[in-house]
């Protein structure tokens, strides 16, 4: 590695980073004090109360920076409704519909089998629509919640595969649902008789519903539901309204503590936990008797209870009494592991499961793509062709270069006359596919498919209109987006998950690629196509664990050695705004600055304050903004996209967000936009910049980890500077500090599901 002109190369040191993974419960005082909520409000906006800084920003994503009791009273304002629904809304509105959907199926197994109950999906729908209409009981346009467009032929000409281009629109950030003044006047009147402040009013109602008052008053610790609220804090207002009739063992604190101790692990990405980790949870809180509180959690429907393990049992024991044997009690049996999940995260990796096993089952294995596969322009795409065309769900895994392997497939599948389209996680990702396959209508974002807002739009059944989708950047997808997704895509559809699986996991719960490789239920291409020049020399080696120094005649590669925060700050600021424009005729608004964590003395905020100072000096008279500001947009808890400030008005604050006009409103700026020069590893998963400066103070180190080293070195197209404050610290994350594991049931689900074509 060189340095640029003027700067030395870094030198080792003898510092030795601590795990970064810390487990989801955490110790608490036995006898907390009265609540003091306001003082932990920035706190918790930033996922910094009560988690170290890898669980705050690598676990938690972005969510808790936009969230908090502070920041979600702006928030929450009342605001008259958009006259469309905005991606995020769409989103959670489509998450609604499937979560119903999935219950009514659970709910009809219990009862008596009648004609069509085989069916499920998109068929057993239908049938209840047809049944529906046949009676009478309801019109067939009720089934169907806007007018939709004609289904697109099945194999349409390549002339017609591509939907017409679509003008840009102001989209509005997503607005809160409208609160009645009598529901908040209720809810201030009893947190003020706990001594809460009335900060939390809005917060509560919109977590708590309309009824929010009545909930507190009987069970004030349904406190915890609202972010950022902590359980010593809900017991001092459970005190303050109950006086002597409450205690650390009462079953409503008890079963509040299980469902704080689930959410709090969803937040770093586990979407169950093991029963015994829960349990301790409630020990370090004062509960007496942890065994019987998760017993009655689970009763009280606030956690559902798996069995990991268990179904296998039966059979061993009906095999060993058919052939005339006892079973050997020298023979060690695998252990059951009990599991504690949310029922949200437990209806979406089933419904996952369900969906992905339907799209192995009903794909038309018999397509002839040989010469598209022949006519590929890189081995590796073309095994992607062939495998895709005999299969219904396949994953593809490779580096930033092997991105062009899932544009090869869709060109060449548009060639057969297919509708075929690729989802990305970013605007930057959607327009590199653009790029890649060279038709900006085949490249979409995964909000912008869900919601409408971009590709193919719905056929008449409700299914995306399209016959094959390559969803890269997989690894930022969590397990509720991707269930709505699968269930938005037709029998006899084709899916593709590609993505690298050395980056950082989805914001949100889940690990739903990781988690489809490692029950190998469908056929898998590893690309062949390395990452080229220095940069992709350095990021393959961390992917393996190795730390390499690579050659950079370019100085592609440049290391910055600092003492402290303070030099780290001044020097990044330094190598933006003059060393890597005057060297590489890159300018700043072209490069991003990734660091370790929010807070800090060289984390995000003190890092954007200092070049916003030297870039874009102003007195902040939008909200603390200007125009030319860069900042980053959280329309929805796990989404960061960056844009930069155009104006502001009566409507909200004006946003560019990659050529997509975005306006936030006014009561939505403090706590869903953020200055952006400076990002977190995780905010810059799936995106890339011209440079990326990454910054490693020595109060980093901690935070590091070989995933979060592995996404930050691979933002930068060119070049890449690191600030390195770290001594060995960093070579010790990329060698011995690997992923933190993510407890999931989706694995074992598809492993549970009859796939007759998986891979070996």
């Amino acid at each position: 590695m060189t340095a640029l002109p003027g700067e030395t190369p870094g030198t080792g040191g003898t510092d030795t980073p601590q795990d970064a993974v810390s487990p989801p419960d955490e110790a608490g005082a036995q006898e907390p004090g009265a609540p003091e909520l306001e003082a932990d409000a920035e706190a918790a906006s930033d996922g910094t109360a009560e988690a170290s800084p890898v669980e705050a920003e690598d676990e938690a994503g972005t969510e808790s920076e936009a969230v908090g009791p502070a920041s979600t009273e702006a928030g929450a304002a009342e605001a008259s409704p958009a006259p469309e629904l905005s991606e995020a809304q769409a989103e959670l509105a489509a998450q609604r519909e499937l979560r119903e959907r999935i219950e009514q199926r659970k709910a009809a197994k219990a009862a008596p089998i009648a004609a069509g109950a085989g069916l499920s999906g998109t068929a057993a729908d239908l049938l209840a629509a047809v049944r529906a209409v046949e009676s009478g009981e309801k019109a067939g346009s009720a089934f169907f919640g806007q007018p939709t467009a004609p289904q697109a032929p099945r194999r349409p000409a390549p002339a017609a595969a591509a939907p017409p281009p679509r003008t840009p629109a102001p989209q509005a950030a997503p607005t809160p649902q409208t609160v009645s003044p009598e529901a908040l006047d209720a809810v201030r009147a009893v947190l003020g008789e706990g001594g809460a402040p009335e900060a939390l009013a809005r917060p509560a109602v919109g977590a708590l519903g309309e009824q929010a008052a009545e909930l507190l008053r009987t069970d004030p610790w349904q406190l915890l539901a609202v972010p950022g609220v902590r359980p010593e804090q809900a017991d001092g207002f459970a005190r303050a309204l109950l006086g002597a009739d409450c205690g650390p063992d009462d079953s409503r604190r008890t079963a509040a503590l299980v469902g704080w101790a689930l959410e709090r692990a969803a937040l770093q990405g586990h979407t169950a936990l093991d029963a015994e980790a829960v349990r301790e949870a409630l020990a370090e809180r004062a509960v007496s008797d942890p065994d019987a509180a998760v017993r009655e959690a689970v009763e009280e429907g606030v956690a559902l209870l798996f069995r990991e393990g268990e179904d296998e049992e039966p059979e061993e024991d009906e095999a060993a009494e058919e052939g005339g044997l006892a079973p050997d009690a020298d023979t060690a049996r695998e252990p059951v592991r009990i599991l504690l999940g949310l029922d949200r995260y437990a209806l979406a990796e089933e419904s996952l499961a369900d969906g992905l096993a339907r799209l192995v089952n009903t794909c038309e294995k018999a397509a002839d793509w040989a010469e598209a596969a022949a006519a590929a322009p890189s081995p590796s795409a073309a095994e992607l062709i062939r495998t895709t065309a005999a299969a219904g769900l396949v994953a593809h895994s490779g580096g930033e270069a092997a991105r062009a392997e899932p544009a090869a497939l869709i060109a060449a599948a548009r060639g057969l006359g297919l509708r075929a389209f690729g989802a990305a996680h970013s605007e930057d990702g959607r327009r590199r596919l653009a790029a890649a396959t060279g038709d900006p209508d085949t490249a979409v974002t995964l909000a912008g498919l869900l919601s409408g807002a971009q590709g193919p739009g719905r056929d008449e059944d409700g299914a995306l209109a399209l016959d094959l989708l390559v969803v890269l950047d997989a690894p930022q997808l969590d397990v509720e987006s991707a269930a709505v997704l699968v269930e938005a895509l037709a029998d006899g559809a084709r899916l593709v998950l590609s993505g690298d699986p050395g980056v950082l996991g989805s914001a949100g719960a889940g690990r739903v690629f990781a988690d489809v490789l490692a029950a190998r239920t469908c056929p898998q291409v590893v690309s062949r196509t390395p990452d080229p020049g220095p940069i992709g020399e350095l990021v393959s080696g961390i992917g393996i664990g190795e730390l390499n120094q690579v050659d950079a005649p370019g100085k592609e590669v440049v290391i910055v050695p600092v003492r402290d925060a303070g030099e780290a700050v001044h020097r990044t600021v330094q190598l933006v705004a003059d060393s890597v424009p005057r060297a590489f005729a890159i300018p700043a608004d072209e490069t991003q600055v990734i660091t370790v964590g929010h807070g800090g003395a060289a984390g995000t905020r003190v890092l954007n304050e200092a070049l916003k100072q030297r870039l874009n000096p102003g007195p902040g008279r939008f909200g603390g903004f200007d125009p030319g500001d860069r900042v980053v947009h959280v329309p929805a808890p796990g989404r960061a996209v960056p844009g930069v400030v155009r104006s502001a008005d009566a409507e909200g604050l004006h946003l560019d967000c990659g050529g997509v006009p975005v306006v936030v409103p006014q009561e939505r700026v403090e706590s869903s936009v953020r200055h952006g020069w400076a990002l977190s590893a995780h905010q810059a998963a799936g995106m890339r910049w011209p440079a990326a400066v990454v910054v490693l103070p020595g109060d980093a180190a901690a935070g590091l980890s070989r995933p979060w080293v592995y996404t930050a070195f691979g933002r930068g197209e060119r070049h890449l500077s690191v600030v390195h404050g770290v001594d060995q610290a960093l070579p010790h994350a990329v060698a011995q500090v690997p992923a933190q594991e993510r407890t999931t049931r989706l694995r074992p689900l598809l492993e549970a599901l009859p796939t007759p074509d998986a891979a070996s």
